[in-house]
């Protein structure tokens, strides 16, 4: 039996947990996995009930936050290498920034045969300062030197990794998308979509875009704004929007729809003439895509985000940033309309075009449903790094593990 530990940043909504979750429950007999990860932070919702639902057991290293800390960083290495030291595992698979400089460094010191980590956001872009970009580069520079391979999400991505770790890690950099369990996706909407559209006071002529993910300056929900803010004006067709999800630009975005005239809703507040609606978090998200006509995402970077995975599965049209690994998980033109993320006119009308063309929105639903299935299904992602791990493995003596250092 193949021992890996699985160890991601935090369990909150999006990626990472999905990837985590479907590895930990999908990779076949000969692997037993042990995942870890930090709790969900002030505005982000909790991702374990991923987890609980799909029957995988998980462990919470309290002390591992998304922000430096250094006093619980420094207790959170040693937690992590007391479970090492305890499990012994033959692989350590790192997922995101935290978990992967104090899991690599404690498997790189425990001399774990084998270790692992994936980028899930998009490298360093749009998240920090230029200082700190340049302090991160350094560790992550000094750490892919001692990891066996590096998992990118798409060939955008990897070719990024490229230019931030150096040409020479090109040949530890292997490209494997995430996969889900889409089923619920695929399954037929009509009486989901009655659901959702009853419980927003919608008509079946309205046409619903929604916004899906952390309310975070990174992802430009200004942007939607603004094209909400223009529709209003410009749209032949009658529009609701949806802001799907919550963070620490909640008041500030909600600020910004009332200087922009934007009539809107919230959980407590409801205005008759609304065209937007703040729903907070929404766990039963294959009802929300269902009740949707389109779905946008504005962001100013992305790696490869959950809601356009699920969007396609449920067979909705697109508008997005081309920013990130987008380009790598939509057909442009086929599955989505996309434009620069500078480009502010050339999104909102995107935005504007999408709700007043319903033959094209049909038209993006079919390919949308297909390559979504082809590509992103969590058997392919099980069989993929499986697959993966035994090449790693090849050369290796995991007899008994018995490099791991006590």
């Amino acid at each position: 039996m193949i021992r890996v530990l699985r160890i991601i940043n935090r369990f909150n909504l999006g990626g990472p947990t999905y990837n985590a979750v479907n590895l930990t429950r999908y990779l076949p007999g000969d692997f037993e996995t042990l995942l870890y990860g930090g709790m969900h932070e002030a505005g982000e919702a909790s991702s374990c009930y991923i987890a609980e639902q799909a029957g995988v057991e998980y462990h919470i290293l309290n002390r591992m936050h998304r922000a430096i800390r250094p006093l619980d960083d420094s207790l959170s290495y040693l937690e992590i290498a007391r479970i090492i030291r305890d499990f012994r595992p033959h692989i350590v698979h790192t997922h995101a920034s935290k978990a992967g400089a104090l899991g690599r460094a404690a498997a790189i010191r425990a001399r774990v045969p084998v270790i692992v980590h994936t980028f899930h956001g998009h490298v360093l872009d749009s998240y920090f300062s230029p200082l700190k970009n340049r302090i991160f580069t350094g560790i992550e520079r000094s750490l892919a030197r001692r990891t066996d391979s590096i998992i990118a999400l798409s060939e955008k991505q990897k070719n990024d990794l490229t230019q931030l770790l150096g040409p020479d890690k090109a040949r530890k950099i292997a490209v494997i998308p995430l996969g889900f369990d889409l089923d619920k996706f695929l399954a037929p909407q009509q009486e989901k979509r009655r659901q959702f559209r009853e419980r927003y006071g919608l008509d079946d002529h309205v046409v619903a875009a929604g916004i899906i993910g952390r309310l975070v300056a990174v992802k430009n929900h200004r942007l939607f704004l603004e094209a909400v803010r223009q529709a209003s004006i410009h749209a032949k067709q009658p529009f609701h929007a949806f802001i799907t999800g919550d963070g620490e630009e909640r008041e500030k975005l909600e600020k910004t729809a009332e200087e922009m005239g934007i009539l809107f809703n919230t959980s407590t507040v409801q205005r008759k003439h609304a065209i937007l609606s703040f729903t907070s978090w929404i766990k039963e998200m294959d009802t929300v895509m269902a009740g949707l006509d389109f779905v946008a995402l504005s962001s100013f970077n992305e790696g490869t985000p959950v809601s356009l995975i699920e969007a396609q599965a449920a067979g909705k049209a697109m508008v997005s940033t081309r920013v990130g690994g987008i380009e790598d998980i939509v057909q442009e033109g086929i599955t989505a309309l996309l434009s620069d993320p500078g480009d502010e006119a050339a999104f909102v009308a995107n935005f504007i075009r999408m709700i007043d063309d319903h033959d094209l929105r049909m038209s993006f639903s079919g390919p949308a449903r297909e390559w979504t299935q082809r590509r992103f299904s969590h058997r392919r992602l099980a069989d993929d790094m499986a697959a993966h791990y035994m090449k790693l493995l090849q050369g290796k003596d995991i007899r008994d593990t018995e490099g791991i250092r006590t």
